[in-house]
């Protein structure tokens, strides 16, 4: 008797997925080049000095070469990290694509020392909402029904839940929305495939569509999300998670009750009892 298998289904395919990124090319990084300028300015606000960092992405070339003195690994499911090894670990615009999100989050928390630093930047849910919207209403119309074509990719408020549920301390999530316009639908799916980040997903349709339904999708996309002078807008939202491995030099959250001054007071305002 063949025992039910109980494996979770996989989101992504990464055999597809790595021949993406193998067709991508340096005009489609822009965006892997923003979120490198984003982590290190986040990194001048951190009053610390990084000496043994690692990165896991699944550009490489692109990130070693703004961080040359690290550690760079590939972000497959099991990460070529030791543990305790590295003070500073950044998931550099990959985590998205994850079938295990938070077992990677983990995996780096491992690699990090004592009072180490785990930061991470990733596609949220408002990236290509433009785009998803009209493929939805195109296909409907066209087929009658609908079918995986874009990642579908968290909110902020679960993934910055990812840290907590990976035991890191202090855990803060924060996102910047950027808006890219161009000329057309068939510009922007362009795009994506410079990026590498083309339809990756494992229950995808892989029957190709015809011609006409792309002219349709194009003509929807115009009509919805014009940007002016004949352009269309396309967004990308950028989530940033960042999070501490806990020591005891860390500050910790004041039990409650155990305040010894009066919000009142601080704030110089009377206190007024909701009784009166």
């Amino acid at each position: 008797m063949k025992l039910p298998d109980n494996t979770p289904p996989k989101l992504t395919d990464t055999r597809q997925l790595d021949q993406n990124r193998r067709r991508a090319t340096q005009e489609g990084m822009f965006l892997q080049e923003l979120a490198i300028d984003e982590i290190k300015d986040r990194l001048t606000e951190v009053n610390r000095t990084f000496t043994k960092p690692a990165i896991v992405t699944g550009f490489p070339e692109i990130w070693s070469e703004s961080f040359p003195n690290a550690t760079v690994v590939p972000d497959t499911e099991v990460l070529s990290l030791h543990p305790g090894e590295h003070d500073l670990v950044i998931h550099g615009l990959s985590l998205h694509w994850a079938n295990d999100p938070i077992g990677q989050i983990i995996q780096c928390s491992r690699a990090l020392i004592k009072d180490g630093l785990f930061m991470a930047v990733m596609f949220g849910g408002q990236t290509l909402q433009e785009l998803r919207a009209v493929l939805s209403e195109t296909e409907i119309a066209k087929t009658g029904g609908l079918s995986p074509r874009i990642l579908p990719m968290g909110e902020i408020r679960d993934l910055g839940a990812l840290l907590q549920r990976a035991g890191l301390a202090l855990p803060v999530a924060d996102s910047a929305l950027r808006e890219v316009t161009y000329q057309d639908a068939f510009a922007l799916m362009r795009d994506l495939r410079l990026m590498g980040e083309r339809n990756a997903l494992e229950q995808r349709l892989k029957t190709p569509l015809p011609s006409s339904f792309f002219t349709e999708l194009s003509k929807s996309y115009d009509a919805h999300f014009p940007a002016g002078n004949g352009r269309i807008c396309a967004s990308f939202e950028m989530i940033f998670l960042t999070g501490w491995t806990p020591d005891d030099s860390q500050q910790k959250p004041l039990r409650p009750g155990s305040a010894t001054t009066r919000l009142a007071d601080a704030l110089g305002t009377n206190e007024t009892n909701l009784t009166d």
